[in-house]
């Protein structure tokens, strides 16, 4: 794939470098007299690079509707910022990628001016998950991007690979693992649900959830690392030192095409997909922009053009996607995908990291 990754920069976790913002990019002086723009925000680092690279000039020069990027900061940060700016009538950005916990902490507030999915002419092509709705049924956020986490080995350690995420629990595993070490990111009840107790609704209930966190409590013998510095992980993993845990699709087939001796499965069970959303601030002016972005970056050569040159899993059902079997593979999969349970990190989140702490990590 012609994209490259610094893998020193998790584009997951929203490791924005502080709130910066990119000077607008170049079009014809005739439209910045027509004053058509549209400040967006995404994520720090890579991401807000290859957007400025691939993505936002193609928008420009598609709409005539200029871009001012602005960098999102740590975490929480940007959601706090965007709180508070909009109470005072001010918009940071416009539209925002949004994790999909933040998401929800937002319609708390009514932070999100609802899109109209009547002026998204691919709306009724997203996977369901994707479109992100107040209880009401309004539309606060359109899925912007995706990617997955799998189960990666070794193939000097596992010339087999393994099929399902049971193979974490499996006794011939001691001190073999590198698992994701927070409650909120590594999305392991979700694994342990979906592999053990029929699906992630088992998580519906606190007894449900505490019966996953025994089982789960299972696998600690088979953790070598709970890990938060990714590139850690994957030089351990490369090395052979820690030979399987669950890491990025993306980044370990790039490092798979390199020649080093490593492999990302989908297990039968699914892999975890993670995602961000499109919001749009309620304090933006801009709601048209908007959705003209919004409805632009839902369509198939757009999303096509994500996963190329950006390395992320398309928000749109397969068939309507100009993927190739290769390059869909390289970011996605057709194995329906666990898919995290968000409402609990909003509603339980205080209680899922005292557990987290009690029972697996401690």
């Amino acid at each position: 794939m012609t994209r490259i990754i610094d893998k020193a920069v998790s584009r997951r976790a929203v490791l924005g470098a502080g709130l910066a913002t990119a000077g607008v990019l170049a079009m014809p002086s005739i439209l910045r007299a027509q004053e058509k723009s549209l400040k967006i925000g995404v994520y720090g680092g890579y991401f807000k690079d290859s957007f400025d690279k691939h993505i936002f000039p193609e928008f420009t020069k598609t709409t005539g509707i200029a871009v001012e990027s602005v960098a999102e900061p740590t975490g929480e940060a940007w959601l706090v910022q965007l709180e508070q700016a909009a109470r005072a009538g001010q918009a940071p950005a416009d539209v925002s990628m949004m994790s999909q916990t933040s998401t929800l902490k937002g319609q708390a507030t009514e932070l999100w001016t609802p899109i109209d999915v009547a002026k998204i002419k691919n709306a009724g092509d997203l996977l369901e998950h994707f479109v992100n709705k107040y209880p009401d049924g309004r539309v606060a956020g359109i899925g912007a991007v995706a990617w997955y986490i799998t189960l990666v080995t070794n193939t000097q350690v596992y010339p087999t690979a393994p099929d399902s995420w049971a193979a974490l629990w499996d006794p011939a595993n001691k001190d073999k693992l590198g698992l994701l070490a927070l409650v909120s990111n590594s999305f392991l009840l979700e694994v342990t649900a979906k592999t053990f107790f029929g699906g992630t609704n088992a998580l519906d209930t606190e007894e449900g959830i505490l019966k996953a966190f025994e089982k789960l409590a299972e696998v600690k013998p088979n953790v070598r690392l709970w890990y938060r510095d990714e590139a850690q992980f994957e030089q351990a993993l490369k090395s052979g030192e820690i030979p399987m845990g669950q890491y990025y699709h993306d980044v370990t087939g790039l490092a798979a095409a390199e020649g080093h001796p490593v492999r990302s499965t989908f297990p039968k069970e699914g892999g975890i997909q993670d995602s961000g959303n499109w919001v749009i601030s309620r304090a933006s002016k801009k709601a048209d922009e908007a959705h003209v972005f919004i409805d632009y970056m839902s369509q198939p050569s757009v999303q096509g053009l994500m996963s190329r040159k950006v390395g992320t899993a398309p928000t749109l059902k397969r068939d309507k996607l100009d993927l190739t079997e290769e390059e869909f593979s390289a970011v996605s999969s057709e194995i329906p995908p666990i898919i995290p349970r968000y409402d609990l990190y909003t509603s339980k989140a205080d209680w899922l990291n005292q557990k987290w702490t009690e029972l697996i990590v401690g």
